[in-house]
């Protein structure tokens, strides 16, 4: 299974860079022959993900670095509409707004351990 992971500090960048520049109607729009990724109404609505998707083991791998211990795993089948792989398509935001989430997934697992550990007053193992 493969998931994309966006650390927060990109998804909190991908916001401020939409809400600086508010979307303007299509001029060109028509109701006769819409075009479902635009509006002449003046919104618009983005992913704002990583486009990158991670293999699950990798995720928890990189956990258990960051944690200096192993996870206790246990593998289920798939559940009811879960699906195999998912991914943000970054396309509309790098081309409004110029910007693509990049935080590697390894920087942002350790940047968010580090927190956690400083925030909870966790010390390491």
């Amino acid at each position: 299974m493969r998931r994309d992971f966006t650390y927060i500090d990109d998804i909190v960048e991908g916001v401020v860079r939409v809400a600086d520049r508010p979307a303007q109607p299509d001029p060109e729009w028509s109701a006769e022959q819409p075009n479902p990724s635009t509006s002449n109404a003046p919104y618009r609505v983005y992913n704002i993900g990583n486009h990158q998707p991670a293999e699950l083991p990798h995720v928890i791998e990189t956990l258990e670095k960051c944690l200096g211990r192993k996870a206790e795993k246990r593998f289920l089948p798939m559940q009811p509409g879960d699906v195999v792989e998912t991914y943000a398509d970054v396309d509309d935001l790098a081309r409004d707004v110029g910007f693509r989430p990049d935080t590697p997934l390894e920087v942002g697992i350790a940047r968010f351990v580090e927190w956690y550990r400083e925030y909870h007053g966790v010390e390491r193992q």
